[in-house]
């Protein structure tokens, strides 16, 4: 353990909590690695990642290149004489990154690899209606998200869970996972499990705010799996009489009806039903353009949907 040079590479809040766990066990963590600063807020102001924030808290040194293959950042990492680099929530790496220190390179990934390889296995996981999913560390290799398995951890999904409270337990869960892995490799123990590489794989790919419209046209659960599974983010949308507004949370209601997929019914006081294939959605959180989220009593209190469907 006290021969381990270990630089963290991460960028989002899901990152914080194993840089943290890393400190408290008393690893050596000589540097971060993560984003430069962003302009965010009607000011634009720049702001740091919550990982930059969680290093400099700790006095460690923070690295944030714009080009990972630079050779001044090359030379930078090289001289930090790691032997361990940890990657949770970041860029793609370049193999003169990940093949730099001679105990490898490992990433947490919020899947049971080989199973949503990609940039959002937490969203894909909910939205595929899956009753399980985990966390795995893998040693990192040329094909992303291939490279043999240190560790894994289970995880439970149930109904009422959506992206963000699945994200907060893997997010912990991880961490626990990432601790365990440098633990290993300290020890000499870490395991190496080759990944299937083909087969009956399902991806994970990035989600774009055009994938995000919801098909009023199929079951109801599927409807509502896709809810949650881009709920609180980057969220699923639809049009009300031509108005853009994104549903974080909705309920099944099993009633048979003659009505079209997509036609509306609603008090305009207490609640809105929108039809799907076998019965009806009843919209419990939503969001205007430009208007902060609210519950749909909230929102009935300036707003009018007429019955007009939509599809």
């Amino acid at each position: 353990m006290n021969d381990l040079r270990i630089v963290f590479m991460g960028t989002p809040e899901f990152a914080v909590p194993s840089l943290e766990v890393l400190i408290k066990n008393g690893f050596r963590v000589v540097a971060v690695v993560t984003a430069p600063d962003r302009p965010q807020g009607r000011g634009l102001k720049l702001t740091p990642s919550p990982v930059k924030e969680c290093a400099l808290q700790h006095g460690i040194p923070v690295l944030q290149p714009t080009n990972l293959k630079s050779p001044e950042f090359l030379e930078q990492l090289k001289s930090l004489r790691a032997n361990l680099q940890v990657v949770v929530a970041f860029r793609m790496l370049p193999e003169a990154v990940w093949a730099m220190p001679p105990l490898g390179t490992f990433n947490l990934h919020a899947s049971l690899l080989p199973q949503y390889r990609g940039a959002a296995p937490i969203n894909w996981a909910i939205i595929n209606g899956e009753t399980e999913t985990g966390v795995t560390t893998f040693f990192l290799q040329h094909e992303i998200d291939t490279g043999a398995i240190i560790f894994q951890e289970r995880e439970p999904i149930s109904l009422s869970d959506d992206a963000g409270t699945l994200y907060d337990r893997l997010m912990e869960k991880g961490a626990q996972v990432v601790l365990k892995t440098v633990r290993a490799v300290a020890a000499g123990t870490c395991p190496a499990i080759p990944q299937k590489i083909s087969g009956d794989l399902k991806p994970a790919p990035k989600i774009f705010k055009e994938h995000c419209k919801i098909n009023w046209q199929q079951p109801g659960q599927r409807a509502l799996n896709f809810i949650r599974g881009l709920s609180p983010y980057p969220a699923a949308w639809t049009t009300l009489n031509g108005r853009h507004f994104k549903i974080f949370q909705a309920t099944m209601i099993d009633v048979t009806s003659s009505e079209q997929p997509g036609s509306i019914k609603t008090d305009n006081k207490t609640y809105l039903h929108v039809k799907v294939a076998d019965g009806w959605l009843a919209v419990e959180e939503l969001q205007g353009e430009g208007k902060r989220k609210m519950s749909i009593a909230e929102f009935f209190r300036g707003n009018t949907v007429s019955t007009n469907s939509d599809k």
